[in-house]
């Protein structure tokens, strides 16, 4: 009499070629697939219905622990329940336990790992964990990212929002990405608590509400030599990016994420790449003496990429770190992109030089459509002779 179950032999698994299914008994067949393919099976009636519960492929699962894997079924269909629906809670429930043990943060910093690649600027890829560290991290980065509700954003944001509205604004957004990617990878479930429409809308005023435009603290260009030579006296790097961003009249970003594949030595040159410009245009800025004295101090040194590195390796300074040395300076009365208004002021009232000479080396866009397409160059050597000027009068003292 043959029997009930176990009626496969390991033989007869490997030597099943046709499509079909091979029963060992007790509910358990080896399927074999029209490529050829085999795995395992296990088929049980629900409510008149038949069910099938696949348990792997033969090359995972063996004749052995397949019969096992059948008998815990079959142990369950004793007690009506339905093994289907056990194993999908269990998953479910593996889910959420590993939801519990990964957090915001864990989220964030992988999904900063991820998107760095595909980020156009260095400095923008700094801000993430910058903002994300100054932020939010103290508020809820390390609760469970399951946990994160409508209440927890509001409380991160909540305190800029109407102080610092642009900053605010890129938070929430990155919080509604990282929220979004913890999703689409199991770790959370439901609504995103940090998308505007439709909700966030509802619960603070809009950008364009609390946002006042505001001129940026400026130094009077004639204070400007005393100033730095004060400057010169501070140390560290970020005293020097200061130094560096006063003489090239640059923004702030486009210091901090300077390279030196961006120098060139022989020509007095450094060359902005049009994904780190505002503009997203490739960007020539010659180095007066001043500038390129602090490029070679910095050569010195140098331990990183950057021309300015910080304090993490192969990270630059930090957007902050130049306004903190006009702290340190009990100069907060002033911004960084204030003294790029100094040097505006000074070219108007003290040069001759046309003001497209200083727009562009201000790195301004041409607004008018048909100025730009007729302005082919970018007026380099009148903007050496302009930089070459600047300089001097920065390092000449009021009190000389």
């Amino acid at each position: 009499m043959a029997r009930a179950i176990e009626k496969l032999t390991a033989l007869a698994v490997d030597k099943a070629k046709r499509r079909g299914y091979y029963g060992d008994g007790g509910g358990l067949f080896l399927q074999v697939s029209d490529s050829g393919s085999k795995s395992w099976v296990f088929r049980f009636k629900e409510a008149g219905k038949l069910r099938e519960m696949g348990l792997g492929s033969t090359d995972t699962i063996g004749l052995a622990e397949a019969r096992e894997k059948a008998r815990d079924c079959r142990r369950l269909r004793l007690d009506g329940i339905d093994p289907i629906e056990t194993r999908k809670v269990a998953r479910a429930q593996a889910r959420l336990a590993a939801a519990k043990a990964t957090t915001f943060k864990d989220c964030a910093e992988r999904y900063i790992a991820s998107h760095r690649a595909g980020w156009r600027s260095r400095a923008h890829a700094a801000q993430w964990p910058s903002t994300l560290g100054r932020y939010v991290y103290p508020v809820f980065g390390s609760l469970p990212v399951q946990a994160i509700d409508v209440g927890l954003v509001l409380k991160a944001l909540e305190p800029i929002w109407t102080a610092k509205p642009e900053t605010a604004s890129r938070v929430r957004g990155r919080i509604e990405s990282v929220l979004d990617w913890a999703t689409a990878r199991g770790y959370r479930q439901g609504e995103n608590p940090a998308r505007w429409r439709g909700h966030l809308e509802n619960l603070l005023p809009g950008i364009s509400k609390v946002r006042r435009v505001k001129h940026h603290a400026a130094l009077p260009y004639v204070e400007i030599g005393d100033f730095m030579a004060q400057l010169k006296q501070q140390e560290g790097i970020a005293a020097r990016a200061l130094e560096f961003t006063i003489f090239t009249a640059a923004r702030t970003g486009e210091v901090i994420g300077a390279s030196w594949s961006e120098i060139n030595f022989a020509e007095r040159l450094w060359t902005i790449p049009a994904e780190r410009m505002e503009a997203g245009k490739e960007h020539r800025v010659p180095l007066s003496d001043a500038a390129l004295a602090i490029v070679e101090q910095m050569q010195a040194i140098r331990h990183d990429d950057f021309v300015f590195p910080g304090g993490k390796a192969r990270q630059p300074i930090s957007n902050m770190a130049m306004a903190m040395t006009l702290r340190r300076m009990g100069r907060a009365d002033l911004t960084v992109h204030g003294f790029r208004s100094s040097f505006r002021d000074w070219a108007a009232e003290r040069t001759d030089f046309p003001n497209e000479v200083v727009g562009m080396a201000l790195a301004h866009a041409v607004s008018d459509r048909v100025e730009a397409a007729y302005r082919r160059g970018d007026l380099f050597q009148k903007r050496r002779l302009l930089m070459d000027a600047w300089a001097p009068f920065c390092t000449a003292s009021v009190t000389d």
